[in-house]
């Protein structure tokens, strides 16, 4: 589950609590629906644990290749693949059980990320853009938070999700230079490199398209000044990323994600 590595869950959280803010600002609502944010924490713990444990289960033969991650529980033979599966199976209805709280339309919604979450630890034996799949499934709470305060999807919503899989793809570039020289040597694919030299212009337009994407959401929901003064900050953080990583330096990869 990772619970050692907390920023896993952090990152799953975020767009989730984004979503519920500004969905409140849509409805003119004094703040968030608290259950709302409560079941969004739990989910978003769960769930990420459910998919480190199907990316462990699927990696299991890569990671046993790779040195940050040989010594995962499965490829050191501290967890057996069918325990792995059993506690995959134990997450999920715990998620499913999270997930039955919130109308039916959100459900729905719960239920669509299954199939994303499913593919993505397969992408990278085929596209250089596996940081896509990983935006698509980690930014799905953009779409939760909203479905659940207000019962369908609309355009703040919609962007909220585009702009979140941009910065996905800016913080999962970063993290993937880690692993570029393993990941080529084994056959695996990744943003990390295919950007290669060219990686901090490809993290600024990222960079810019999840400012001007999440600002875009902010505005059509109706957020003010403070939205403005979260937004400006987050840009600035961004920029502080790109100015400051070393995309040599696997420890200055590390402390930017």
């Amino acid at each position: 589950t990772r619970l050692d590595r907390p920023i896993g869950w952090w990152l799953l959280l975020l767009p989730c609590w984004w979503s519920s803010a500004l969905a409140a600002v849509a409805d003119r609502a004094w703040g968030p629906n608290p259950w709302h944010i409560v079941l969004l924490l739990v989910g978003a713990i769960v769930m990420r644990g459910a998919g480190c444990t199907w990316n462990d289960l699927v990696d299991r033969d890569i990671d046993a290749r790779v040195e940050r991650t040989r010594s995962r529980p499965i490829p050191s033979g501290q967890v057996s693949v069918t325990a792995a599966a059993g506690f995959l199976v134990l997450q999920a209805l715990i998620g499913l059980a999270v997930l039955v709280q919130f109308n039916r339309f959100a459900i729905a919604v719960g239920i669509a990320s299954l199939g994303v979450v499913a593919v993505y630890p397969f992408m990278k034996r085929v596209t250089y853009w596996p940081q896509i799949f990983l935006g698509l499934a980690f930014s799905w709470g953009a779409l939760m938070g909203w479905a659940a305060a207000r019962g369908r999807l609309e355009l703040p919503a919609l962007l909220l999700y585009a702009g979140s899989i941009a910065w996905v793809i800016h913080y999962d570039t970063i993290y993937a230079h880690q692993d570029r020289e393993d990941d080529a040597l084994v056959g695996l694919k990744s943003t990390a490199l295919l950007f290669g030299a060219r990686t901090k212009p490809a993290l600024a337009l990222f960079s810019a398209a999840a400012v001007l994407l999440i600002g875009l959401a902010g505005y059509t929901a109706g957020a003010g000044m403070l939205f403005a003064l979260g937004l400006a900050a987050f840009a600035a953080h961004l920029v502080w990323q790109i100015v400051r990583i070393v995309i040599d330096d696997p420890d200055s990869c590390l402390r930017m994600f």
